[in-house]
Order: C-alpha cells, then sequence, then structure tokens
C-alpha cells in the first residue's frame, strides 16, 4: 500500500493537523503528544525518523534536529476513527523539552501536579536558550 493511501484513512481536524502519541516500542512508555500534517507524515514514512507539524513555529519539526534526541520509528499505527496515530519509536535520548525522559512528568496527587521525573538533561545544554 502507498503512503498517500494510507493517507486516505487518516481524519485530519479543520487546521489539516492529527493528533500523535509517541511511544517507546520496547518499553511502552508514552514520551509525549504532538501533531502531523500530510507531509509530516509522508515524510516521517520515507526517511523513518519521525517528523511532526510544530503549530508555534508552523514548519516541519523533525525531532532531534536542534537537540539531537532523535526519535527512530519502529512502526506507525493509526486508531479506530482515523483520528488518532500512535508513533512506536526508538526515542534517542530524552523526548521532552524539559529534559525530561517523558513530557507525562506530572502526577495527580491528593490536589496538586506532582513531578515524578527528574531532569535527565539541562534544556539549555539541548537547545542552547
Amino acid at each position: 500500500m502507498s503512503a498517500e493511501r494510507l493517507l486516505e484513512e487518516v481524519r485530519f481536524d479543520e487546521a489539516g493537523l492529527v493528533p500523535v502519541i509517541a511511544q517507546q516500542h520496547d518499553t511502552g512508555e508514552i514520551l509525549m503528544l504532538a501533531w502531523m500534517n500530510r507531509e509530516a507524515i509522508l515524510e516521517t514514512l520515507a526517511t523513518g525518523r519521525v517528523t511532526y507539524w510544530s503549530r508555534s513555529r508552523r514548519a516541519l519539526w523533525r525531532k532531534g534536529d536542534t537537540s539531537g534526541q532523535v526519535q527512530d520509528l519502529i512502526e506507525l499505527r493509526l486508531d479506530c476513527d482515523g483520528d488518532a496515530i500512535l508513533v512506536k519509536v526508538d526515542q534517542i535520548g530524552v523526548a521532552c523539552h524539559t529534559g525530561r525522559r517523558s513530557c507525562f512528568f506530572r502526577v495527580a496527587q491528593e490536589g496538586v501536579w506532582e513531578t515524578d521525573l527528574p531532569v535527565l538533561r539541562d534544556p539549555k545544554e539541548l537547545y542552547g536558550a
């Protein structure tokens, strides 16, 4: 099946985007949520390197171009409604811009958000900010 044919079953929103969950392929760890447009999906499938659409930059965002924290595609899955994608990846380094392994590092405990993952890489080191 061609990549273009695969896109026929993806239900993009009015902005031409679909939400994407990134999951570490071997541990099941949920790493992040991002967005893809048609071009990002096609590039991801063609290169094997996960590419997203940055809503803030309004441009393709190749995971790791700035930080070196690359996601290699293992598998791309579409949910039953066609309106969400799961990418199983091999995450090299941290996934979160805060320097944590996962973006899901805050857990609700007794009415407050508690942080349960440490910073593994200083964001200034990753992004030069």
